[in-house]
Parts: structure tokens; sequence; C-alpha cells
């Protein structure tokens, strides 16, 4: 059986008695375990840094292309996301040799 249900419902309702005990024993600084260890300032400025790297790399950037009112009919025939589905054939298409060899 699946149940549905969303924050507002949750939070709309009272907390029982058993989950205001269980907030009550959370008084206190949180204690760092394997799970979630303490790290120092230059392990989290070198996760800084990567996290950064990381979103250069998949960050998008856009560019004006000319296609033949046929080819774009197709593409938007594809529904929403259409530019983003036409970004992976490219991308695709561009590491495949043999499929650059065929259109130059």
């Amino acid at each position: 059986m699946i149940v549905k249900t969303t924050l507002k419902d949750v939070m709309s309702q009272p907390l029982t008695e058993e989950q205001k005990k269980m907030l009550d024993a959370l008084d206190g600084d949180p204690v760092p375990d394997e799970d979630c260890p303490a790290y120092s300032y230059e392990e989290l400025k070198e996760m800084k840094r990567l996290a950064d790297e990381r979103r250069a790399e998949r960050n998008k950037q856009s560019v004006t292309l000319r296609l033949t009112p046929e080819t774009l009919r197709k593409a938007r025939a594809l529904g929403k996301g259409y530019t983003s589905i036409l970004a992976r054939i490219i991308e695709n298409a561009l590491n495949d040799p043999e499929t650059i060899r065929k259109n130059l």
C-alpha cells in the first residue's frame, strides 16, 4: 500500500509525546561520528574547491545554432526539454569519430 503525504501535512499535525521526548533528548551540540565526521578548515576548503571545479565543468553555455525548419520541427516534436536532448545528441556525435568523418 502506498501512502502519499506532504511536508505540509506532516507539519500541520502536533508533535506526539514520543516526538517531543526525542527532541528534548537532542539538547546540546551534535557529536561527530563515522557517518558525519568533523572536518578541519583545510578539508572544508578543499571540498569547496573541488565542488567549484565540478560545477564549472557542468556549467552550460548558450550558443546560437542555425537549423533547418525540418530539423527544428523534429527536435521540438521530442517535447519539453528538447534542447537538452539535442545537446546530448551533439555530444554523443562528437565523441564518435565515425559520425564526425561521415558528416564532414
